[in-house]
């Protein structure tokens, strides 16, 4: 481009200084301006369209990393949902013996104190019938007992 800018002044002084100058020399030279003018368009096109696929390719790269990543955390994730669940089943579980053990010793509990029970209505009744027995006794002996 410099080079034809040097030609165009070359040129123009020469039309100025020149009555016979030809003017079909600068219109050609404006042709290579315009060859030259579309050459850094087309140029500078492949460039940005380079400069967008690099960037498409690191777009992708950053939208890999991000999906490697969350997949990650999501895996880390469902570990410890995991993890939470087993001990939970095992708390769960711990206490559900436990609340066992103690309804069947509640069970065993109730069974003694209702035998206990029985034992002890059983023996105020075999008292109070030993002494019915022995107060009739004395009624039919005619003897009266000391207390």
């Amino acid at each position: 481009m410099e080079a034809l800018l040097s030609q165009f002044t070359f040129l123009s002084d020469q039309a100025l200084q020149d009555k016979n100058f030809d003017p079909s020399t600068i219109e050609d030279l404006m042709k290579l301006f315009e060859i030259e003018s579309y050459k850094a368009w087309a140029a500078m096109e492949l460039e940005q369209e380079e400069e967008v696929k690099e960037a498409e390719t690191t777009m992708q790269q950053a939208e890999d990393y991000l999906d490697s990543v969350m997949e990650s955390a999501m895996d880390e994730f469902r570990r410890f949902e995991e993890e939470m669940e087993r001990r939970s089943k095992a708390e769960l579980n711990g206490l559900e013996e436990t609340a066992e053990r103690a309804r069947k010793m509640g069970n065993l509990m109730e069974k003694g104190a209702t035998i206990a029970s029985k034992k002890y209505m059983e023996a105020a009744v075999n008292s109070a019938t030993a002494s019915m027995k022995s107060a009739w006794k004395g009624l039919s002996s005619n003897k009266v007992h000391p207390s």
